[in-house]
Parts: structure tokens; C-alpha cells; sequence
């Protein structure tokens, strides 16, 4: 789990040009979809405003009880004001009554229905009510913000066969994998988290059959010949791969094979002493073909299990250098015609498409066994891997992410995938 991390960690650069890719693929259908969500919520909010518009009905409720009181009596004392006046002695106490009229203008119920609307500003703390339902609409999953989703549909495949494309994972691989993940969920729509997870169980079934680790023979000593192109890591996993074989209780020894380079010698001797493992070296110009002989007998000598052989860097385009190695080659074979028992080809995953055509002639010339990809903790081309995978079925070894002694580490498919992809959850 600790590699794991680390391989998250160091994947970054392929899992975030997925992740940011996925994400514009789903979004740019769940655009679509938004004014649907949208045209609901439109349509709840207009709803508490009639019942506002009902609230003023109590009005009318007030009014009659208004005219039962003072109303009513007012209109009918103004009449009854006339006849007293026509006896005249009375005339002097209709003057009392007049001032009844002013009261009636005071106790107006005007101002009445004015508080009423008063109680009328209750309703407005209920237009945050249709943020309610947008709120749950969200807990429940509901909202396109938290986790937008769209319709797997043709035009949805075919942008995630480009993003796949364009993380080295091959036409031919692209296609396979949306095909698998198409079967059985057309129209169904999905989320990003989703789509990851689909994608990367596609990847662990890919990779799963060729995830092994190197074999260990009985017979002693096993020899390992490590090639590849300039600059591919060779001389590095050598000395990680001769640190945890002799963790293992193996006893190694390491020809340094690549002659025509001294810094290339003194780098392995580093590393040599890193892993406290014997170095054989030779004057730099020596054939190396000669060299690895020479290896040979040392370790058969000693009794060593594992004899790891370096070779010179060379490009796959140039046939004299490898003519070179398939003469290294027939010259152990001398020494054992079974050997080499393994012959590992590391790959710069920062190549990308290119290791294609690296394993089609180092397959040839070398008879390949296995694989070892390192420096994927410096490329956004991871996908590559996958490629390999689906087209030649070699195992893969290792997996390198680091220049330590320990960013080496067995290949795990599920791992792997899910680092690339930027997928959640447990893992098995």
C-alpha cells in the first residue's frame, strides 16, 4: 500500500490529464441537461406567490365585523339628527351630537387593514423555501452540481476514445476498452467517479494476465540479461533488482556490460555498493560479448544464484548495435545453452507510442521475457503500458517511479489502473 501511494502520488501527471478530460466529457452533456433540472424548480417557486396574493382575502373578514360597530350607527344617527331639530326647544341639545361625527372619522378602519398587510411580511421569509428543495434535491443525489451526469451515447464514446488516444493507449486498445465499457449501459447515465471506476476495471482486466514477477530457476546461476534503448533506466533497475534479490537471501553478481561508456561502469559500481553486491568490470572498449563470458564463469565459480548482466544502450534503428547484442547472446549460450533465462527489456514510459516498435525488435533479436517500465512518475503517457499489454502479452515485472532504491516495485494491475485513472475505493 505504501508503493501504492507513492505510485499515486507520482502518476499524477497521467491520472490528472484523465481526470481533467473525463470531467470536460461528462460536463459538456450535463450541460444539456441543466435548463431540465432548472425548468422545476421555476415552476415551485411561482407556487407560494399565489398564496400570497390569497393571504389579503381576510380583509373582506374584518369588514363585516367593521359595520356591525360604529359604521352602521353613524349613518343612522345623521338622520335621526333631523327630526329633534323641528321641535325647537330641543334644538340646543342637537349640538351635543354633532361631535359624534368627528369620532367616526378617528376610529376609520383604514388604518386597521393596514396592520393586517403588516402581518403580511410573514410570507416573505417563506421565499427561501425554494432553496429547500434545491438543497434536498442535492442530499438526495439529485443535484447536477455535487455530481453531474451524462447519457453514454455514441458521440460520448467517441471523445473518450480520443482522451484515451491521447494518453498512448493505442487505437486498437482505445477501442477495445469503450467497447467493453459501452456493452450493457447505452443511455444509461453516468457520473465522472463512475466512468473512472468503469475505466479502470477495463485496464486491471487488460493487465491482469500479464502481471507476473520474474521467475526463479534451481539451476544456478540464473542468468538475466537487461536491454533496452539510451537513457531507459537499465543501469538503475539493475542495481534496485540486485538490492532485493540479495533482500531475498540471494547471492548476486553484476557484469557491467555497457564498456563503451566509463561513467556508465562507475554508475553501476554505485549502485553496486548500495546493494553490497560484487561488480565485474573491463577496460572500457572491451567486447562485451567477451565480458559476459567472462561473468559466466565467476559466477558458476562462486556459486552465485543470479547473475545480472548490463548492456550498452542502443537505438532499435541501428542493426549494428544490435547485431552486437544477439552476438552477447550466442556467446553465453556457449556457457549454457539455456541462457539467457531471462532477458528483460526496460522501457522509458516518457517514449510513449515509440516503445511499441522497441519491443517488436528486442523481441526479435533478444527474445524478450518480460518487461520492467520505469520513469512513470514523469510523463502524462502511462497509458502506454496498457497498450503493451493488450498487444504483445508479455509480463511485466516492475514498475519504476523514483530514482530510490526502493521505487521498484512488483507490478499490481488494480493498483496500477486505479492510480492512473484518479479511481477511488478500496482496493482488493
Amino acid at each position: 500500500m505504501s508503493f501504492f501511494g507513492k505510485l499515486k502520488d507520482r502518476l499524477f501527471t497521467s491520472s490528472s490529464k484523465l481526470d481533467r478530460g473525463l470531467e470536460e466529457i461528462v460536463e459538456e452533456g450535463a450541460e444539456a441537461e441543466a435548463p431540465e433540472t432548472e425548468a422545476p424548480r421555476q415552476e415551485a417557486a411561482p407556487t407560494p406567490a399565489p398564496e400570497t396574493t390569497a393571504e389579503p382575502e381576510p380583509d373582506p373578514r374584518p369588514e363585516p365585523s367593521a359595520p356591525a360597530g360604529p359604521r352602521p350607527a353613524t349613518p343612522d344617527a345623521e338622520p335621526p339628527v333631523a327630526p329633534p331639530v323641528t321641535p325647537g326647544m330641543p334644538a340646543a341639545p342637537v349640538t351635543p351630537p354633532e361631535p359624534a361625527v368627528p369620532e367616526t372619522p378617528a376610529p376609520e378602519p383604514v388604518p386597521e387593514p393596514a396592520s393586517e398587510p403588516a402581518s403580511e411580511p410573514e410570507p416573505a421569509p417563506a421565499a427561501p423555501e425554494p432553496e429547500k428543495p434545491g438543497l434536498l434535491g442535492r442530499l438526495f443525489g439529485k443535484g447536477s452540481a455535487a455530481a453531474p451526469r451524462r447519457e453514454l451515447d455514441d458521440a460520448m464514446l467517441e471523445r473518450l476514445e480520443e482522451l484515451l488516444i491521447q494518453s498512448d493507449m493505442g487505437v486498437e486498445t482505445a477501442l477495445r476498452v469503450t467497447a467493453n465499457i459501452a456493452e450493457g449501459r447505452m443511455g444509461r447515465k453516468l457520473s465522472v467517479p463512475e466512468l473512472k471506476d468503469l475505466l479502470a476495471g477495463e485496464i486491471t482486466r487488460i493487465m491482469e494476465p500479464v502481471a507476473r514477477p520474474m521467475p526463479l530457476y534451481a539451476k544456478t546461476p540464473q542468468v538475466v540479461l537487461v536491454v533496452g534503448v539510451n537513457g531507459s533506466g537499465k543501469t538503475t533497475t539493475i542495481g534496485k533488482l540486485a538490492s532485493q534479490f540479495r533482500a531475498a537471501g540471494k547471492s548476486v553478481v553484476i557484469a557491467a556490460g555497457d564498456t563503451f561508456r566509463a561513467a556508465a561502469v562507475e554508475q553501476l559500481q554505485i549502485w553496486g555498493d548500495r546493494a553490497g553486491v560484487p561488480v565485474m568490470t573491463a577496460p572500457q572498449g572491451t567486447d562485451p560479448a567477451s565480458l559476459a563470458y567472462d561473468a559466466m564463469a565467476k559466477a558458476q565459480a562462486d556459486g552465485a544464484d543470479l547473475l545480472l548482466i548490463d548492456t550498452a544502450g542502443r537505438l532499435q534503428n541501428r542493426s549494428d548495435l544490435m547485431e552486437e547484442l544477439s552476438k552477447i547472446v550466442r556467446v553465453i549460450r556457449k556457457k549454457d545453452p539455456d541462457a539467457p533465462h531471462n532477458t528483460l527489456l526496460v522501457l522509458d514510459a516518457t517514449t510513449g507510442q515509440n516503445a511499441l516498435s522497441q519491443v517488436e525488435i528486442f523481441r526479435n533479436i533478444a527474445d524478450v521475457s518480460g518487461l520492467v517500465m520505469t520513469k512513470l512518475d514523469g510523463t502524462a503517457r502511462g497509458g502506454v503500458l496498457v497498450a503493451l499489454a493488450d498487444r504483445f502479452g508479455l509480463p511485466i515485472h516492475a514498475i519504476g517511479v523514483g530514482e530510490q532504491i526502493d521505487d521498484l516495485a512488483p507490478f499490481d494491475p488494480e493498483e496500477f489502473a486505479r492510480a492512473l485513472t484518479g479511481a477511488e475505493g478500496d482496493l482488493a
